[in-house]
């Protein structure tokens, strides 16, 4: 008689039902599996957030950010989940009290993606009148400051939704994160824009777990931590400080990157009226050794050079 296989731990894992955040989340099942050496499994839950019921207008219209995060951190905060996996970009500056982002797993392309059905490869292409759809009120000004000329149309959805009414001809072109294509084994529908050319949101491309640690055993804890990448860590503080600094929301239009580049921490910043014809751009470095602390300093130094040179108060979109 041979001995029962004594089960498998499972950490119940919450997200988003969309299929780029259910990639995601399996990702950082097998990532647990892994490590673990295949002792602890991760059993998905997934739920629609508010975020994701909105389908035509923009979320400043319904509370702003965090409508794609809350509905899950509710429920690791009511223990219906042990852990939730977000797209950092989704995640407010303030998180749940007892909450932590308790690892960064490796960064995937910051950039945004351009895409068309035409086969245009670049903004600066498009004809002139010609109407780019998207929600993001930082791609709306950022598209209106390069061609004032084009018209803005509200794409809401996930991925498939949105390439859907493009193919449908309610818009010219749009945008998608580069690093979401990627995980679909979609990029190649679009055409990366340069970081000098649209800064990417603070966040953009990386992934976070997010748990209550004191309500985790240690060695779940520390098994967590296994999967955090250490410069997409530093680069994710730097960002979120920035945001944090801005008291960033779906309101503003500011994009934030940093990155390790010739060996040196690079941090682009900005800010931009709604309809682009003003923009305020901060730079710094630090160096490669630079610690988590230095790097939360860079990103906040931009952010408070940024709202001296705006006088202040920063532009905001109004609620439609």
């Amino acid at each position: 008689m041979t001995a029962e296989k004594a089960p498998r731990l499972k950490l119940r894992i919450g997200t988003r039902g969309s299929p780029l955040a259910l990639v995601q989340a399996r990702q950082v099942a097998a990532d647990i599996e892994r490590h673990s050496g295949g002792e602890i499994a991760g059993e998905i839950i997934t739920f629609t957030s508010t975020g994701d019921k909105l389908t035509t207008e923009r979320l400043i219209n319904s509370g702003g950010k965090g409508l794609f995060t809350r509905e899950i951190d509710e429920a690791v905060d009511d223990g219906r989940c042990d852990l939730a996996v977000h797209s950092l970009k989704d995640v407010p500056g303030e998180i749940p009290a007892g909450q932590e982002l308790v690892a960064f797993p490796e960064r995937e392309d910051p950039r945004d993606g351009f895409i068309t059905v035409s086969g245009i490869k670049s903004l600066k292409d498009l004809p002139e009148g010609a109407t780019v759809g998207t929600a993001s009120l930082r791609r709306e000004s950022q598209t209106l400051a390069r061609r004032p000329d084009l018209n803005i149309v509200t794409f809401r959805g996930n991925v498939q939704t949105r390439l859907k009414k493009l193919e449908d001809g309610l818009a010219d072109a749009t945008y998608l994160a580069m690093s979401g294509l990627e995980r679909l084994g979609m990029a190649h529908l679009a055409s990366p824009v340069p970081i000098e050319d649209m800064i990417p949101a603070a966040g953009q491309g990386i992934i976070t777990i997010a748990a209550r640690p004191d309500d985790l055993d240690n060695d779940i804890v520390a098994l967590l931590r296994k999967l955090d990448h250490a410069d997409s860590r530093k680069a994710a503080i730097a960002e979120r400080a920035f945001l944090v600094e801005l008291d960033g929301s779906c309101r503003t239009a500011m994009g934030g990157h940093a990155r390790l580049e010739d060996g040196v921490w690079k941090f682009d910043g900005e800010v931009l009226r709604p309809d682009g014809s003003e923009r305020w751009a901060e730079k710094g470095t630090a160096q490669a050794d630079a610690s988590e602390a230095d790097l939360a300093a860079l990103g906040r130094s931009a952010g408070q050079r940024i709202r001296a040179a705006a006088g202040g108060d920063l532009p905001a979109f109004e609620d439609d």
